[in-house]
């Protein structure tokens, strides 16, 4: 649970700056949250579909979903980029997995991540799809 507990750290840090209106997010960086939300949610979906993906898949997801943070956080500047870099290394980790098995000393130091840490980093990844898509609804 270390990844999804920081993460949820900095969603909580992101809700009470917004709550207080210390962040009052500019249009384009709206249309910015939206975007992430919904690629985040394409990447990494409910806890009953991912538990039957291969390991391959989920990982396939994971990366998706980093690299999708990584476009916004490119895209932007201020606290939602701050927020989402925050978020973005967390996630770290998985960039040094693998989902498949390596010869001795050929796997540049990646690891094979087990059931309970893909579970933890997509449960990060959906707490942040969450609080990006209460921040910014469809209008």
């Amino acid at each position: 649970m270390i990844m999804s507990a920081a993460v949820e750290q900095a969603v909580l840090e992101a809700q009470r700056q917004l709550v207080q209106g210390e962040w009052d997010p500019a249009p384009a960086d709206l249309v910015l949250v939206r975007e992430t939300a919904v690629a985040l949610a394409a990447a990494v979906g409910p806890v009953d579909v991912q538990a039957k993906l291969a390991r391959i898949d989920r990982l396939a997801g994971l990366r998706e979903a980093l690299a999708a943070i990584a476009l916004t956080v490119a895209r932007t500047h201020g606290r939602l980029a701050w927020f989402l870099a925050q978020c973005s290394s967390e996630l770290a980790p998985v960039l040094h997995w693998r989902a498949l098995e390596a010869p001795e000393g050929g796997s540049f130091g990646a690891t094979l991540p087990d059931e309970d840490e893909l579970a933890d980093a997509e449960e990060a990844i959906r707490s942040l799809t969450a609080m990006l898509t209460r921040t910014a609804p469809d209008t």
